[in-house]
């Protein structure tokens, strides 16, 4: 009788692409941070007026949306390197075959 496999085969490859998606997060955070700081140097640079709403609307605003795309780009990748996809396909595939 065949030992059955305590860790499932995709689990270890899972864990894998979350440590990656967490570290290529944290790198992101830091870009978000870095990306506010250049904002509000070019709108002082420019001479606008920074009233206290404007800052704050810049640094949620700036901050936020590189969050958002970074998280959403590295979303897709984490579904490529995870085998998400691959287990997609094969039902896709199934369901042709019908």
């Amino acid at each position: 009788m065949p030992k059955h496999d305590p860790t499932p085969a995709g689990l270890e490859r899972s864990a894998q692409a979350w440590a990656r998606y967490k570290a290529l997060m944290s790198w992101m955070i830091a870009a978000a941070v870095i990306a506010v700081v250049l904002a509000l140097l070019y709108l002082q640079l420019t001479g606008a007026f920074l009233s206290v709403h404007m800052v704050v609307a810049t640094i949620a605003g700036v901050f936020f949306t590189v969050l958002l795309g970074t998280a959403l780009m590295g979303l897709a990748y984490f579904s490529s390197h995870s085998g998400h996809d691959e287990a997609a396909q094969s039902h896709e595939d199934e369901h042709d075959l019908r």
